[in-house]
């Protein structure tokens, strides 16, 4: 039933409301304060409520006779109160299966094995003949990565299934309807009367209802395979779509409100534990990275050539990224390791990448498809990862994977995705789902996330370098100083070269776009920005006066009166030990970072705060078996927030945040209907 606010009254009901309610008369047009039962008390404390995003349960009595009722009910926007009714279920007790799952959820060291005791912890619940995860790539394409199923029924595991099989629209439900049950594929649809909302004068936006008709599509791809019923849940991560978990039974299967709650919360925190297994991955890449800039600075200590640090015998480089070669253009110089193309074509590979977009990683895993005039070099490079280590042209540092021949098994056959008959009910995605196994050859093995962070990260390692490097040579070649000027002055990274009196003989434009507006004649003039002066111009002297190196941070107040957070890195710079060149100063915008760590300190201080009355709530409680889990659900969130490293792109670490914050919001929710649910 559709009600228009705030007198309740009945717009639009489904064809059976009146006859599964008992009553004769039609319901469109009558309150629901006439109607038998207590359904308009149940619903007017919740009208001053958001209901937009998660529909909100309740039990009621409502017709003649009065009966009780599982009530759902979310606002669909201007279209009014939309109530779902369903015949009350005995209330199941989960909560010991529940507390259970979401510690092995937390305790799942790998993706493997979360998803693992993913589909083991949905069949123990859920009863289904087939749980499987399913997670999407990069183009949209699924995959069975983890299955429990019926013993005597044929295995998924490991098939693939075309992006054409679950619709752009059917995602889009997916993000906003977590849990989507079909109990009868044999059911027949009833219509929405009137069919036009008289409040919008448009169709029923029906996208938060658990009673929303499924596609024909659907319903003929599920009657091909043999499926009675279904049930999925959406993995959604970081705001998208990373998999489902789909149930599936060959009889028809009736699923109360409390299991789909349940499986809602346990879907949740998979999410969150795939953050924190991911953010944990990029951040051991981090590590891996900075022990190779450690590396490089004993190679410079050494032999005064950091160079080798990267390109020795050792596969420093390779590691990383888990490549099977590298190479290094600078400076016309080309440096190699592993399996690598010729030289040639290592310069027209930097010549094609100076012709694309700037990114802070280019990467794909079928290079010499993408780019057919590379076609020759598919056994060794048919993977490719780049990044750009100075703005001159054709400087990078390149990362190569082989081809790897391999045999995809897909579920049937995606070259015919769709085939249509004479008779609507004739459409089929797909008739046949035998396995179709396809020889996939000219492409390497994915770049995971945490290769890209890697990838990333030792490219700014490097380019730092090359670029602290460059300023040392305009103090050094005074006949190559224009030239090296003009790379040091195109530098995104921002910097200062000093003579050594400490008068500036370069601020790049990198340094005029991080302090606009800030003008200098001497080093010690940098104070006058900051938010303490006399402890910064004291630093400065010290640098110039007694040529002590400085690693610190300065605040630059704005024009807003808003305090910016900048890392100074200054040395002086000598040809000799005892002949000094200059300075050279390096600065790095923490603006990010600060706000990464805000985020962290609001991710925590939310937590607390915005749960602190569930927590209350659940306290009253004598057996406290729902507060266990809530503390459980807290807990993964906040090992996910503490594993979002600094390896994580530090603009994403908000946003990233916010999902888990989102997501923790969301399972405390459920569970605070699970709990009214079982209260009443």
């Amino acid at each position: 039933m559709v009600l228009r606010e705030p007198d309740l009254t009945i717009v639009q009901a489904s064809s059976n409301a009146a006859h599964f309610l008992g009553l004769r008369t039609p319901l469109v047009g009558q309150k629901i304060a006439t109607l038998a039962g207590n359904l308009a008390a149940v619903l007017r404390p919740h009208l001053d409520g958001a209901l937009d995003s998660l529909p909100v349960v309740a039990k009621c009595r409502i017709g003649r006779p009065a009966a009780d009722f599982s009530c759902l009910f979310h606002r669909a926007g201007d279209a009014g109160l939309v109530v779902e009714l369903e015949q009350a279920s005995p209330v199941g007790d989960f909560s010991h299966q529940v507390e259970a799952g979401l510690k092995s959820i937390l305790a799942a060291a790998t993706l493997g094995a979360l998803c693992e005791e993913t589909a083991r912890i949905f069949r123990d619940l859920t009863g289904y003949d087939r749980v499987m995860v399913y997670r999407f790539d990069d183009l949209g394409h699924g995959e069975v990565i983890s299955e429990e199923r019926r013993a005597d029924l044929e295995a998924f595991l490991g098939n693939r299934y075309p992006a054409t099989d679950i619709p752009q629209i059917a995602r889009r439900l997916y993000m906003r309807n977590r849990v989507r049950v079909l109990v009868d594929v044999s059911y027949s649809a009833l219509p929405i009367e009137p069919s036009v909302s008289p409040l919008t004068g448009e169709p029923l936006d029906m996208s938060l209802c658990f009673l929303r008709s499924v596609s024909p599509i659907h319903i003929q791809y599920l009657k091909n395979m043999g499926v009675g019923a279904t049930m999925v849940a959406s993995i959604v991560v970081g705001g998208q779509l990373w998999g489902l978990v789909s149930c599936h039974h060959y009889t028809p299967r009736v699923v109360p409100f409390e299991l789909r709650a349940v499986s809602e919360l346990i879907a949740e925190a998979v999410a969150t534990r795939i953050t924190a297994l991911q953010s944990f991955s990029q951040g051991q890449a981090e590590i891996a990275v900075r022990r190779l800039e450690q590396q490089m600075i004993n190679a410079i200590s050494r032999n005064g050539d950091w160079r080798t640090a990267l390109f020795d015998s050792s596969r420093a480089v390779l590691n990383p990224l888990s490549a099977s070669g590298a190479a290094m253009l600078l400076e016309g110089e080309v440096l190699t390791t592993g399996e690598v193309p010729g030289t040639q074509d290592l310069r027209d590979i930097c010549a094609w990448l100076d012709q694309r977009e700037a990114s802070a990683v280019h990467a794909s895993s079928s290079f010499t498809l993408d780019v057919p005039r590379f076609a020759p070099l598919t056994p060794v490079a048919s993977g490719l990862a780049a990044v750009r280590i100075s703005t001159a042209p054709g400087e990078y540092l390149l990362w190569f994977r082989p081809e790897r021949v391999r045999t995809v098994t897909w579920g049937g056959d995606p070259r015919k995705p769709i085939a249509i008959g004479r008779d609507p009910r004739d459409l089929s995605p797909r008739r046949s789902f035998a396995q179709w196994h396809q020889v996939v050859e000219s492409t390497a093995e994915p770049w995971s996330q945490s290769d890209l962070t890697a990838a990333r990260l030792i490219g700014e390692t490097v380019s730092d370098v090359v670029l602290q490097f460059r300023a040392v040579r305009t103090l050094i070649a005074q006949d190559q100083l224009e030239q090296v000027r003009l790379q040091v002055g195109q530098s995104e990274q921002a910097v200062i070269i000093g003579d050594p009196d400490g008068r500036i003989m370069l601020a790049n434009d990198g340094f005029n776009r991080l302090l606009p507006g800030v003008s200098l004649v001497n080093l010690t003039d940098l104070a006058d920005s900051c938010t303490q002066p006399a402890q910064i111009r004291a630093r400065l002297r010290d640098l110039v006066a007694d040529r002590r190196t400085w690693r610190g941070e300065i605040g630059i107040a704005g024009e807003t009166d808003e305090v910016r957070s900048i890392m100074v890195r200054a040395d002086a710079v000598f040809s000799a030990p005892d002949r000094l060149l200059g300075f050279v100063l390096l600065f790095t915008d923490l603006t990010e970072r600060k706000a990464g760590d805000a985020a962290r300190r609001r991710f925590q201080d939310g937590i607390v705060a915005g749960h602190r009355l569930v927590s209350g709530r659940l306290a009253t409680r004598p057996d406290l078996v729902f507060q266990t889990l809530l503390s459980t659900i807290l807990e993964n969130a906040q090992l996910a927030a503490l594993e979002i490293t600094d390896g994580v792109d530090l603009a994403q670490m908000p946003k990233m945040l916010e999902s888990i914050r989102a997501s923790v919001d969301r399972a405390a929710a459920v569970l605070e209907h699970l709990i009214r649910r079982e209260e009443e």
